[in-house]
């Protein structure tokens, strides 16, 4: 026989809507905080009380989150997921700036992974105290074998 928790249309404590959700507790609560969730019941005593509904949502949050949308583009989804008169067009206008800011960022993590892996070759990676990567990060040309004075003496 399934117990009073394992019942989905049954109101479940935070612990266990944590649990269902795969979303931690205190996330919860922010995400409830935002107005993601929408008004939460709570008992006599003000305990908070997650329908099956609220779960759903919550799960709907992490899937987003998982994909890396910001919590203003997830706030604009579930209004919109919850609007049964929602365009499409709508969400895959978010979708699609979120995929080209991600294309952006990938882009730019990219270029990075370029410079540092020419610094790292043109590094000795010796006993020696010239260091091309310093010197790029400092902003000065490479000095080859010279090394460039320190602002902060020993």
């Amino acid at each position: 026989m399934p117990s009073r928790t394992d019942t989905p249309d049954v109101p479940v404590a935070i612990g266990e809507a944590a649990r269902r959700s795969g979303v931690s507790a205190k996330m919860l609560r922010h995400y409830e905080s935002l107005g993601l969730l929408g008004q939460v019941r709570r008992t006599d005593s003000g305990y908070r009380q997650y329908s099956a509904a609220d779960v759903h949502t919550l799960r709907f949050i992490k899937r987003s989150r998982d994909l890396g949308f910001s919590m203003a583009e997830i706030s604009e989804l579930v209004n919109l997921w919850q609007n049964r008169r929602r365009a499409s067009a709508s969400v895959k206008r978010i979708a699609q700036k979120h995929l080209d800011d991600l294309g952006a960022r990938i882009e730019s993590m990219q270029a990075m992974q370029r410079t540092l892996h020419q610094l790292l070759h043109h590094c000795h990676g010796d006993e020696r105290p010239d260091c091309p990567i310093l010197d790029d990060l400092a902003g000065t040309p490479s000095t080859g074998c010279a090394t460039v004075p320190s602002p902060h003496p020993q």
